[in-house]
């Protein structure tokens, strides 16, 4: 006898086999999207061969991810991607990671690096989705819209019900597809920072562990021009710097000139100290990024969507890049539903510090499929500094995944 859960999932594996339903540790339903494994080069023209690096957790590669179909909504301090909904905003950069690990084992905030296989994985594929990038509709095809979740001010509709545009707005074209990865909320994503303008980042897909990306984590790593990645502050690794010196005003403003990636940070958009405020920061399309004279760019930066793999006009759809070069800078991607053609599954925003919430960011959480997605048995590194091992986790038949120390 099939129970609502085993029914639900029937229903929407059939109509989209590559969509699933999964509980987690409350028996609570959140509709997934199965992304399978593939290499760097199977994504972007000229790439090495190796695994691109969403699909590695702890030295492992994993045989797929699945992603949330929606943006998530909260309840009971657990994330759910549900259609129809109003997506969670308000919410801060911690609170997010934490709804999502709150979910069980393996349950992690959306990755850069996931995030970016999609985003390449659109590229190659020939279709870029569009969303809610104009109050309700698309800024390019203003007939496209969305059902309207959330109002303000006198009636300016802002964000949209989860999934409720027309297949355009998801990442493969088709009903089966990721929705809203453009325009409609800010989503956070995590292993990736900014910290006074030096890039840093949590190895391969290891945010998938729910380790520690707090701001003073010991696993922060920044990169060189080898693509190596080392403990953070030694001379020569990557940062953001700019082609034109910061000012000590402190009021929110585009100072002007261009970012541009370097081993230095000569010009902090703030020249009144390395804080977390909202004061000079610079705006530019995210293909305009140049790297400075004599700098080598290594695969890893483009991989993880830090630069442009196309730097032409238009090679990554004019989609907005934002930069604070000081303080802590937690990313968002994707847009909001008034950013117009800046919005986008390449745009980045490396302005906002981890304390953030606005009623246009929000967020979507992930879960890595373990290393044999059909066995009965799968191991997962827990969080902690003694690299203590979960036991051998059940995969029961109601598509939990639960384990003890």
């Amino acid at each position: 006898m099939f129970n609502n859960f085993d029914t639900l999932k029937l229903a929407v594996e059939t109509v989209h086999p590559n969509n699933t339903v999964l509980l987690d540790d409350m028996g609570m339903p959140s509709i997934m999207v199965r992304i399978p494994k593939f290499k760097i080069s199977d994504v972007i023209e000229g790439g090495s061969t190796a695994t691109f690096p969403a699909f590695i957790v702890n030295g492992v590669e994993v045989p797929e991810i699945l992603i949330s179909k929606y943006p998530n909504i909260v309840m009971n301090e657990r994330a759910y991607s549900l259609p129809m909904r109003d997506p969670r905003a308000y919410v801060n950069y911690d609170q997010a990671k934490q709804y999502c690990q709150n979910k069980g084992t393996g349950w992690h905030l959306m990755s850069n690096a996931e995030w970016m296989a999609i985003a390449y994985w659109c590229k190659k594929n020939g279709f870029v989705p569009g969303g809610n990038t104009s109050y309700g509709c698309n800024h390019a095809a203003p007939h496209e819209k969305g059902t309207p979740s959330y109002t303000y001010g006198e009636g300016t509709i802002g964000r949209t019900f989860t999934g409720s545009g027309p297949v355009t707005w998801a990442h493969d074209g088709t009903a089966a597809g990721i929705f809203d990865l453009c325009g409609n909320v800010w989503e956070w994503v995590s292993g990736l920072r900014l910290h006074n303008g030096e890039i840093q980042v949590i190895p391969d897909n290891n945010s998938a562990r729910g380790v520690d990306e707090s701001a003073t984590s010991p696993l922060w790593r920044a990169m060189l021009q080898d693509g190596t990645l080392v403990a953070p502050g030694p001379a020569g690794t990557l940062k953001y710097d700019n082609s034109i010196t910061g000012d000590a005003t402190q009021t929110n403003h585009d100072i002007g000139g261009a970012a541009e990636l370097s081993t230095v940070r000569n010009n902090p958009m703030y020249t009144g100290g390395d804080v977390d405020d909202y004061y000079g920061y610079q705006y530019q399309t995210y293909e305009s990024l140049a790297a400075k004279a004599g700098i080598t760019v290594p695969e890893i930066a483009k991989v993880l969507g830090l630069f442009p793999t196309n730097p032409t006009a238009g090679g990554h759809d004019g989609d907005g890049l934002w930069v604070r070069n000081y303080g802590e800078r937690l990313p968002l991607r994707g847009g909001r539903w008034d950013n117009a053609s800046r919005s986008g599954v390449f745009a980045l925003n490396l302005n906002e510090s981890r304390a953030n919430s606005n009623h246009n960011v929000g967020f979507r959480a992930a879960l890595p499929s373990k290393p044999d997605i059909q066995g009965l048995r799968a191991w997962f590194q827990c969080r902690g500094d003694k690299g203590t091992y979960i036991r051998p986790i059940l995969r029961d038949g109601k598509n939990r995944f639960h384990g003890s120390r």
